[in-house]
């Protein structure tokens, strides 16, 4: 019985190579955040459950050729993703997420609970901004959405706005006071 080696057997054609780079530009066009991670050292049965905590959360996992991915960024004809090809190296999953802090998040929850180092952080493409290396993962878990953010600064500016409200409204309630006082004096 002849047996046909692993390279052999998992040899993409020209096309099906075409098929995947099409169906990855259409996601990196789609979202202004992805994540690329290392699985490399993860069980199957691992990988399955981060793909269903993936799921849960609204965040595309996709596992790519580094290769394929590279083309791609660069068939988008953009430089903005090239600080990205440095971490396109082993097995790459891609996280692909409209809330930029959920890939970290779910990151770093399945780290604690499979108390492992995996997946590792290679890189994260945050609104234009490339976050490299697996040491950013905490500041990414930090960070706050574009919602969150417009909320404080709404606050902030209603803030002061709501001060003089309340101090025209202790004036209104001083002036009724010393009008009282008045006119039990001249009572």
């Amino acid at each position: 019985m002849r047996t046909v080696s692993a390279a052999k057997r998992y040899t993409m054609t020209k096309e099906q190579k075409n098929e995947v780079i099409e169906a990855l530009k259409e996601k990196f066009s789609q979202y202004n955040n992805f994540y690329v991670t290392n699985t490399e050292a993860l069980s199957v049965d691992q990988v399955g459950k981060l793909r269903r905590i993936c799921f849960n959360k609204q965040v595309e996992m996709k596992v790519a050729k580094n290769t394929l991915i590279k083309k791609a960024l660069e068939s988008l004809g953009e430089d903005r993703y090239s600080n990205v090809f440095d971490s396109l190296h082993g097995v790459t999953a891609l996280m692909f997420s409209e809330n930029p802090k959920e890939p970290a998040l779910i990151i770093s929850d399945f780290r604690k609970t499979t108390k492992g180092e995996l997946p590792a952080l290679k890189a994260a493409f945050i609104d234009g901004d490339v976050f490299a290396g697996d040491n950013q993962l905490l500041a990414l878990t930090t960070l706050k959405s574009k919602h969150d953010l417009i909320g404080e600064i709404i606050g902030l500016l209603q803030s002061p706005a709501k001060n003089v409200m309340s101090a025209l409204n202790a004036g209104n309630k001083l002036a009724s006071l010393v009008k009282a006082l008045e006119e039990r004096a001249s009572a």
